[in-house]
């Protein structure tokens, strides 16, 4: 079964780290994003994947440049100018000839969601179109989707105002999708498939949805981000409890302490240093007495001695916070 999945947007909501690299190149738990999705898809019978990219195609073909990863076939679909959504989706969709029912992924949600129940579902139902659901405390910032007692779609409503959504059951980033749902998307122009594509199908009964209690999350933000990575270093996959020395994980000194946090390769860290819940990508230098607390730093970047930075700080790639700094919050450097 073939999937398109779309990483062609600029990630604004994580920029300073997006100015360097697109989002689904950064690192979660030591790993790009695009290989934690990847990973998932594969066991559900995905055994091809059109990457629908936008900015920084280079990133992903240069990474990847015999088009495979994590033993799924990858397949570049590159976008001319920013077709949103729907747009990007026939795009890929007729670069890969997809011509038969196929599976479109958010490349920035992480999940463990049942893709192969979701298809089944969609199949049983006879759907044009069924998108995967899951709750959440506050359905504002996304896509509301009531749905009648058979998983008919009733309304799509997109970012309804605080108190007023009819559920907690939001667009999860997943869908399944015939090739005629291509036909309803006009060419080379910018289409939202949340705004113009599934509301037709709605008026026509043809939109069905499935709930999901499955883990889930939108790691697009930078606290969302960081939550991501986190995760994975409690699963062993960086370092926690101290320095850890793996080779080629963390350099420097003993007195350094890491606690809880995901650590890039050739790291240095300097006596008297503290990382605690936070992000260091690769190349990282923290100097003498410096604390990393509830923070990001890109690659490459320098940390001075005795600098201080908590209250998740976002510094971007290569950049340097002055010795004994102490910064609460910002992100360096700053952007328009």
């Amino acid at each position: 079964m073939k999937a398109v999945v779309l990483v062609g947007g600029e990630g604004t909501r994580l920029r300073p780290l997006t100015l360097s690299a697109p989002k689904q190149m950064l690192p979660i738990g030591g790993r790009p994003m695009i290989e934690r999705v990847l990973d998932w898809l594969s066991p559900h019978g995905i055994n091809e994947v059109v990457l629908s990219l936008g900015y920084r195609p280079d990133a992903f073909i240069d990474a990847y440049p015999h088009g495979e990863s994590c033993g799924v076939r990858l397949r570049y679909a590159v976008e001319p100018s920013p077709l949103d959504t729907a747009g990007a989706i026939r795009f890929a969709a007729e670069n890969a000839q997809i011509d038969e029912t196929f599976v479109v992924v958010n490349g920035d949600v992480l999940t463990d969601l049942d893709v192969s129940r979701l298809v089944a579902f969609h199949r049983e139902h006879q759907a044009q179109a069924t998108i995967a659901l899951t709750p959440v405390e506050d359905p504002s910032s996304f896509g509301v989707v009531p749905t009648d007692r058979t998983g008919r779609v009733e309304a799509f409503i997109e970012k309804p105002a605080k108190g007023e959504a009819p559920t907690n059951l939001i667009n999860a980033g997943t869908y399944v999708l015939e090739p005629s749902v291509l036909d309803r998307i006009p060419p080379d122009r910018r289409v939202s498939i949340e705004r113009e594509t599934f509301p037709e199908l709605v008026r026509e009964g043809r939109l069905f949805a499935l709930g999901s209690d499955a883990a889930w999350l939108d790691a697009g933000t930078p606290a969302t981000f960081l939550e991501a990575n986190l995760a994975y270093a409690s699963q062993g996959a960086s370092a926690t409890g101290g320095v850890d020395s793996r080779p080629g994980l963390v350099t420097g000194s003993p007195q350094a302490t890491v606690r809880r946090s995901a650590i890039g390769a050739n790291v240095e860290l300097h006596e008297g240093s503290v990382i605690d819940g936070s992000v260091l990508m690769e190349g990282v230098v923290v100097g003498v007495g410096a604390r990393v607390i509830d923070s990001i730093v890109g690659p490459g970047a320098r940390i001075g001695d005795g600098a201080r930075l908590e209250a998740l700080c976002v510094i971007g790639a290569g950049q340097v916070v002055e010795p004994g700094l102490a910064i609460s919050g910002v992100r360096l450097p700053a952007y328009p």
